[in-house]
């Protein structure tokens, strides 16, 4: 688990559970946001559903930051009640090379299994743990007839974060996660997205209470505003096609 929080202490302090793929512009909003008001900001990122899990056990956390699917699925099942809901971005599924290491050709999924066979090695974050990204890729291996083979030499990481620390220290070949956590580690180790075949896009949502205070109000309205979404722009994630609350 990483945690951000911003100092000094304050009248009132948020906290959001995040996943991953947006911790670099989310740190950023967070210390922007105490410098120019005085409230802080705590940041728990996690893989897309361990966020949610640790959300809802946390019964007085402000905000939860996951997949727009996620959220509506704990609407629908009760889990999540008497909130709003906004668009933040949308980032897509992908790969990165450790340093130094050749890029393949993953533009098809002949192209993309030949890849992940020719891998020495290969890590993605754990769907156990409710990974977005590493429960697709265990549906595309297993298509691709693979799984068994790629599982071999396969690291489970915690969660996109570590996956590309393994990736940037070349600890491992290949690894696989979302496109917007790739740019926000290293850039230059971005391989590509998968092939449009297994296309993976991802819209990342923030939830909150109706009756927040006027503090998280700011807050996520800030998260959208024009200067916030060019900087999640430039770490990755498309702005969505329309950010209202739902």
């Amino acid at each position: 688990m990483l945690v951000f929080a911003v100092a000094p202490a304050c009248a009132e302090q948020l906290t959001v559970y995040a996943a991953a793929g947006v911790k670099a512009p989310l740190e950023q909003l967070a210390k922007d946001f105490s410098a120019a008001g005085g409230d802080t900001v705590r940041l728990v990122f996690d893989t897309a559903g361990a966020a949610e899990q640790r959300f809802l056990v946390d019964g007085g956390a402000t905000f939860l930051l996951t997949t727009r699917q996620r959220l509506e699925a704990a609407v629908r099942g009760g889990q999540l009640s008497g909130g709003v809901s906004i668009d933040i971005g949308d980032t897509v599924g992908g790969f990165a090379a450790a340093p130094g290491a050749d890029k393949p050709d993953l533009s098809t999924p002949d192209k993309l299994r030949a890849a992940l066979l020719a891998a020495p090695s290969i890590a993605f974050s754990d769907p156990a743990r409710g990974a977005t990204v590493g429960a697709h890729f265990l549906r595309v291996i297993d298509t691709l007839g693979i799984k068994e083979e790629v599982m071999k030499k396969a690291t489970l990481a915690r969660d996109g974060v570590q996956t590309m620390a393994l990736v940037r220290q070349g600890k491992v070949a290949l690894g696989v996660t979302q496109v917007s956590e790739i740019m926000q580690s290293d850039p230059a180790l971005l391989v590509g997205p998968f092939p449009p075949r297994f296309d993976l896009a991802t819209t990342y949502a923030l939830w909150r209470r109706a009756d927040a205070s006027a503090a998280a109000t700011a807050f996520a309205q800030l998260l959208v505003s024009a200067p916030e979404q060019a900087r999640l722009a430039r770490f990755g994630l498309r702005p969505p096609v329309a950010a209202a609350p739902r």
